[in-house]
């Protein structure tokens, strides 16, 4: 095997070094992994801009990169469900499995939760990675490597849209449309979502989100008053939606998701922004909108994989540059240029 394990390692604020690191073994239950694309995550560049998201802070060298597909080199000895030479998409959080909230299904809530690229934790930007093999998922011939490193994206979207009950004839808002909002924007539709409305700040994203199949846009400028969208947002619809899903994270868009909402409707909210915002509450309360939170995902990457291996999505139009590995540097600059073209930047490791 070569001996190069090319690796990008987050030092500190805007300090990305490439550097060789050692090659692990893969334990008896995990599988090593030659590195094929990492896709870059909107948390990997706010931990290269600011060091910290929340209380997850970059105390020391971190190898960045969480989004990932690879080909299966070696096996650990336990190892039953893969074999080398298998493509597979890499779930990055790998829960402790015996804890309350892993059995009940809901892993992404364990305490113990080993994440890539989330301090302490290192990723996976690298030419050779080890993984848990039961949280690796292997790829049909019809997916490209490319299109698995984006089931991490695909599947937040997919966990948003079950915890909205998004189903037939759904009429859905969602509100951003950056990577995250357009891929929940595709689940929606896959779901069975007979009306969708997208609003965002930016013409180019909201052309892009027309393309992918969004009945309506709405171009939201500083200067709308919180009245003024809610309006805007009921006319498009014709009516009130009664799921709405929030992909920024901004108090204006989770203060408009829950005022545009119909009452006994849902309101999902994805994005992560200040640890505290001010909100209508009572307006829910008396209405009876239901509020959920979505951390991640859970049990969400088969689906995500069936959607893209029946062709019921497309998620390569979302990749709209691409690096080699040696790049790493120049590849982040783009990502947080914050250009309109910019959607989902992919790092090619071999």
């Amino acid at each position: 095997m070569a001996k190069d394990n090319l690796t990008a390692i987050l030092y500190g604020i805007n300090d990305i070094r490439l550097e060789q690191t050692p090659i692990e073994e893969p334990d008896q239950d995990e599988v090593l992994l030659e590195m094929a694309c990492v896709g870059i995550c909107g948390s990997d560049v706010h931990y290269l801009v600011n060091g910290r998201i929340g209380d997850f802070v970059v105390r020391e060298p971190m190898i960045i990169g969480h989004e990932a597909a690879g080909t299966v080199v070696k096996v650990g000895k336990n190892v039953t469900n893969l074999k080398v030479g298998d493509r597979v998409a890499i779930e990055p959080g790998v829960s402790c499995r015996t804890c309350k909230f892993c059995k009940e299904g809901r892993y992404n809530l364990c305490k113990d939760m080993v994440f890539c690229a989330t301090p302490p934790v290192h990723g996976n930007l690298r030419r050779y990675y080890k993984h848990a093999a039961d949280f690796c998922f292997k790829l049909p011939d019809n997916v490209s490597l490319p299109e698995g490193a984006l089931l991490e994206p695909l599947s937040v979207g997919v966990h948003a849209c079950k915890r909205a009950n998004v189903g037939i004839g759904s009429k859905v808002l969602i509100l951003g449309a950056g990577p995250i909002g357009l891929v929940t924007l595709l689940v929606a539709k896959a779901m069975g979502a007979s009306k969708i409305v997208i609003t965002d700040l930016v013409q180019s994203r909201l052309n892009i989100a027309k393309k992918f199949g969004a009945n309506e846009t709405l171009l939201v400028t500083r200067d709308n008053s919180e009245t003024e969208v809610v309006e805007k947002i009921r006319e498009l619809f014709g009516e009130e939606p009664d799921k709405t899903i929030d992909a920024s994270g901004a108090q204006s868009s989770i203060r408009t998701a829950i005022l545009a909402t119909k009452s006994g409707g849902m309101v999902v909210l994805v994005g992560m922004g200040a640890p505290e915002v001010k909100l209508p509450l009572i307006n829910a309360l008396v209405r009876e909108v239901d509020i959920r939170g979505v951390f991640r995902y859970a049990n969400d990457y088969a689906d995500a994989l069936d959607l893209l291996a029946s062709n019921k999505i497309d998620v390569k139009p979302l990749i709209t540059h691409n690096y080699k590995l040696e790049e790493t540097v120049q590849a982040f600059e783009t990502s947080k240029s914050g250009k309109d073209d910019v959607i989902k930047v992919m790092i090619h490791c071999n």
